[in-house]
């Protein structure tokens, strides 16, 4: 297969990851940050904008993994690919919204 094809499932898995939290966010009707808000990424958008942000993610993500390649739930490479994408990009979200939502401290 086509190394682009793995890139564009790792940045599916990124934008599918991503998801999540903007739209639970938006359903519980919290605010969470995002791209909009100011200043981006630290401050807070409302629970309709992370709807909205969380299912356009969605959409991307299902772009790069469905339309690209032909995606298969049992090739393990396939999956790696969706998977690293989404372990990077919640490691990176959880040490960077830690720092506003107290998650990166250490209880004794």
């Amino acid at each position: 297969m086509n190394w682009i094809t793995y890139i564009s499932y790792f940045f599916g898995g990124v934008f599918l990851a991503n998801a999540i939290p903007h739209i639970v966010s938006g359903m519980m009707g919290r605010a969470f940050q995002s791209p909009f808000a100011k200043p981006s990424g630290e401050g807070l958008s409302s629970s309709t904008v992370n709807v909205v942000w969380g299912f356009f993610n969605l959409i991307v993500a299902y772009i790069l993994i469905f339309n690209v390649g032909t995606f298969c739930l049992h090739s393990i490479s396939d999956i790696f690919s969706v998977g690293l994408g989404a372990f990077l990009i919640a490691i990176f979200s959880a040490r960077h919204f830690g720092k506003f939502h107290g998650g990166n401290k250490i209880s004794s």
